[in-house]
């Protein structure tokens, strides 16, 4: 809905969907998840690694049924709407290593794009600094794009190649439910990290999958909307983050407009800006903000999943690496010196990528 033109109503639809979705984050944050944290697909990558053994060290170890609810929820609108197809062929490896930065970024700020926005709708004033460093971040991957960058498109693929995503996620669920993975709390357990009851976590979750299928939001792309128009899906993001501070001051009273003693945040405010620069910048470049990347694995696209589980290898390897910053703190120095290579590999990898493209349109 917010892809393509629409009419007035129908944007006023997708707008209001987009305010309903925040509104659902900070239910789940209401029912138990972390502050300002009810969907955010980054953390909970990295929090299904560690339930699935992934790392060593401290760190969240739960799985998600989020994860569950959000591939779910776009798979029942393909379904629903006789529109559910694979697809594949689109620079598959590239995108997973451009996840793995993004993952790493993410940890680094302590939350992916989604959960910028959140932070943002419960008043903490250290995600607008990350925001700023978001939106540089699009900004110079928009700018390879204008010198010949492509993240590739996908083709129609049979069905099976499209289905990984789904396929890992009800496998993932399945092994909890039948308690065959011992890390983390499962159903009825309210002990362990953070997290709202599984019933409420599947069921909203769903509902999230849904919307955010329907409307084809994601963060990286309405940042994109900052540099030029249509501006749809930017005011969507503005909706989203009204939903979620609204929610949450009735259901919980607890919006406080401030950058000190913001739930998982740190005031390190240069590595919250570089952190999301080496976001938004791999997210341009992989084609999708983490959440988006979940979504799209729902609907049959198996090279978002692919890009997924680079999110996720990036979170579970921040963790043993020291890259992780600490809340209440900043960034730690190995996270530092990792956002800096980040940033580098990514533009180094985008500007390759434009030279191996016209030296190929040359010799054609």
């Amino acid at each position: 809905m917010l892809r393509s033109p629409t009419s007035p109503q129908g944007l006023w639809i997708a707008w209001t969907v987009c305010a309903l979705v925040g509104a659902v984050a900070a239910w789940l944050v209401k029912e138990g998840n972390p502050g300002n944290m009810g969907i955010c697909g980054a953390c909970f990558l990295r929090d299904t690694a560690g339930s699935l053994g992934l790392f060593a060290g401290d760190g969240p170890r739960i799985f998600r049924p989020e994860l569950v609810g959000l591939v779910l929820g776009a798979f029942l609108l393909r379904v629903v709407t006789w529109s559910y197809e694979g697809r594949a062929g689109s620079h598959a490896g590239a995108k997973f290593f451009l996840g793995v930065w993004m993952g790493i970024g993410a940890m680094v700020f302590l939350g992916c794009p989604f959960r910028m926005l959140q932070r943002l709708g419960g008043g903490d004033v250290n995600a607008v600094v990350g925001l700023a460093g978001f939106l540089v971040g699009v900004g110079v991957g928009k700018w390879l794009e204008h010198g010949g960058y492509h993240a590739g498109k996908t083709d129609v693929v049979g069905v099976p190649a499209g289905s990984p995503g789904l396929l890992f996620a009800f496998l993932g669920l399945g092994l909890f439910l039948w308690e065959r993975v011992p890390f983390g709390p499962g159903p009825g357990v309210t002990s362990g990290p953070p997290h709202a009851s599984w019933n409420w976590a599947l069921g909203l979750a769903t509902f999230a999958g849904v919307a955010l299928a329907l409307t084809g939001f994601c963060a990286v792309s309405a940042a994109r909307q900052v540099f030029t128009g249509p501006r749809a899906m930017l005011i969507g993001a503005g909706f989203l983050i009204v939903g979620y501070g609204v929610t949450l001051g009735i259901s919980k009273g607890s919006f406080v407009l401030s950058d000190a003693n913001q739930p998982v945040a740190h005031t390190d405010q240069l590595w919250n800006a570089l952190a999301m620069v080496l976001v938004g910048l791999t997210g341009v470049l992989a084609g999708g903000c983490p959440v988006r990347l979940i979504v799209l694995s729902g609907e049959g696209n198996s090279d978002a999943m692919v890009a997924s589980a680079g999110v996720l290898l990036g979170g579970a390897l921040a963790h043993p690496l020291g890259l992780v910053s600490i809340a209440g703190q900043g960034a730690t120095p190995m996270g530092r010196i990792a956002v800096g290579v980040g940033i580098g590999v990514s533009l180094a990898y985008g500007l390759a990528a434009i030279g191996l493209g016209k030296k190929g349109k040359a010799k054609e």
